[in-house]
């Protein structure tokens, strides 16, 4: 056993040779060598070896759907980060950006609370983005020809909601009307420069549909306008759904997506060398990112299954994609028996045996995050239970713990504005909850310097007789109180209408106007 035994002792085998101090010289310089080409070689190959990107998963929400998606709740968003969708060019005004074509920014800030929750979302560590376009509306870009007027409408909304990342969705007429292309093109690089002279950033995705070829000729066309145009593009966003037809589903979605997210790496890869700007192949899939439908797709007979999410999502973290989205966080859950069986796309519901936020969950586990977006994986959520509440800065009725509180009814709490998910009274709005069925209360954001007390609108002076505490009224008869109109639910007498909102059952008199942050069935 070459000189050695079981027990360490070392025996003779035969006679040895000694080593002369100059063959030991030469031993050692051969090993050291040895040893520096090796060295030199694995130096080589790490300084050659490309770094793969930390995948980010980014789930799409729909702003304008009903029921509104609380996305800045953790417990209903596992995700740190979303992409808000979609802005488009207000029906009453070409120029004026809108979200959906239904609200404008300033009706999404009111009765969405969308400025709101984004402020909650990045306060506990998360961000938004906002996506442009999409498969409904008028794109801004398509609709708007006065090149000044589209870049003050990107201009707002990107200030507005202090976007550092926008997602530009193009589909139909957004991806072949060369004009708009054009201003598109020119109003986003403008931006960028003028973010870039004050130190700030301003990241372009850009969405495209696919097949399992990659990017459609259109695609690709628009791709190599916005390079050619100057546009810094982070990456391009493949729509990994609808492959098929009703004729020829496609039945294996995993597959499909991944062709066309290989051909379309090799065609991003293409346009950049267009440009003079060669990119590697981690570089390459550093700029792709991969958005599948979740559920049944539009495509009868196409579904992209929990098998397939886990399967996109190693396959992202071998490949170094970018980004990793979802459409949508609305229909993360499975459907109800209306949908049993049915192959059918719903809005708010995936069409597949899942449990809620199953696919979020699973890209989830992605590693990455936004590229402005705080490196910390620590998610604090600010700790304001010391928090006094004025009325006089409260723009919704502070929480009572006797109120009776009818679901979607906003209040505000411990510095925070909470909406009830469902009826509810004398659970505390800020108690933890383990997840987001344990508390009829959705956490909807801070309460933001310059909020102020609800104005509610009086009637005119002798409209209604003024409640006096000495007269029965019926039944139905109508007064004013402090100015504002209330009807009488039964008889009484000296019970005075209640300025403490919501106005319980118990009362016997009925409020005839609604509270800021008051849903229409309540009272």
């Amino acid at each position: 056993m070459d000189g050695s035994t079981a027990g360490g002792t070392t025996t003779q085998q035969g006679p040895t040779e000694k080593l002369s101090f100059v063959r030991l010289g030469i031993v050692v310089l051969i090993v050291v060598a040895v040893v520096g080409v090796a060295f030199t070689g694995v130096r080589k190959a790490v300084a050659n070896a490309e770094p793969r990107a930390k995948s980010w998963s980014v789930p799409y929400v729909d702003v304008t759907l009903t029921p509104t998606y609380q996305f800045q709740d953790p417990q209903a968003n596992p995700s740190r980060d979303v992409a808000l969708a979609f802005v488009v060019a207000d029906p009453k005004g070409a120029c004026t950006p809108s979200w959906g074509g239904a609200y404008t920014l300033a009706q999404a800030g009111d009765e969405l609370e969308l400025d709101r929750r984004i402020a909650q979302l990045r306060a506990v560590g998360g961000d938004a983005m906002v996506s442009f376009g999409g498969r409904d509306g008028s794109e801004l870009a398509v609709a708007c020809d006065d090149q000044a007027k589209l870049t003050g409408a990107y201009r707002t909304v990107i200030e507005r909601y202090d976007a550092t990342v926008i997602d530009l969705d193009l589909e139909g007429s957004a991806l072949t009307d060369t004009a708009s292309i054009e201003r598109r093109v020119a109003a986003l690089a403008a931006l960028q420069q003028e973010r870039r002279a004050d130190g700030r950033t301003l990241d372009v995705w850009l969405t495209l549909p696919v097949a399992t070829t990659g990017l459609t000729a259109d695609g690709q066309s628009v791709l190599r306008a916005m390079l050619a145009g100057g546009l810094d593009i982070l990456g391009v966003n493949a729509m990994t759904m609808d492959f098929g037809d009703k004729v020829h589903p496609t039945t294996n979605m995993l597959s499909a997506s991944k062709s066309a997210l290989e051909a379309t790496a090799t065609q991003v890869g293409d346009a950049y060398r267009a440009i003079g700007t060669p990119l590697t192949d981690a570089e390459r899939w550093a700029r792709i990112g991969a958005t599948p439908m979740i559920g049944q797709n539009d495509v009868d007979g196409e579904v992209f299954t929990l098998d397939d999410a886990q399967g996109l999502t190693a396959y992202a973290r071998g490949k170094g994609v970018a980004r990793v989205s979802m459409w949508s966080l609305n229909r993360d859950r499975a459907c109800g028996a209306t949908f049993s069986d049915v192959a059918v796309h719903s809005n708010t519901c995936s069409g597949v045996a899942q449990e809620p936020l199953a696919f979020a969950t699973t890209f989830n586990a992605l590693p990455g995050r936004a590229p402005n977006a705080s490196a910390t994986d620590a998610v604090t959520v600010p700790d304001q239970a010391a928090t006094s509440d004025d009325p006089a800065n409260s723009p919704y009725p502070v929480w009572r713990p006797t109120a009776q509180y009818p679901e979607g009814y906003k209040v505000v709490w411990k510095g925070n504005v909470y909406q009830a998910k469902w009826f509810n009274q004398g659970a505390d709005p800020s108690s933890a909850a383990a997840s987001q069925w344990d508390t009829p209360w959705a956490l909807i954001g801070p309460v933001r310097a310059g909020d102020t007390a609800p104005t509610i609108t009086t009637v005119p002076p002798g409209s209604l007789p003024v409640w006096d505490p000495t007269t029965l009224y019926e039944k139905g008869t109508a007064v004013a109180f402090d100015g504002l109109p209330y009807q009488a639910r039964w008889t009484t007498k000296g019970d005075a209408p209640s300025t403490q909102f919501p106005v319980g059952p118990e009362s016997p008199w009925k409020p005839m106007f609604q509270v800021p942050g008051e849903p229409d069935t309540a009272g």
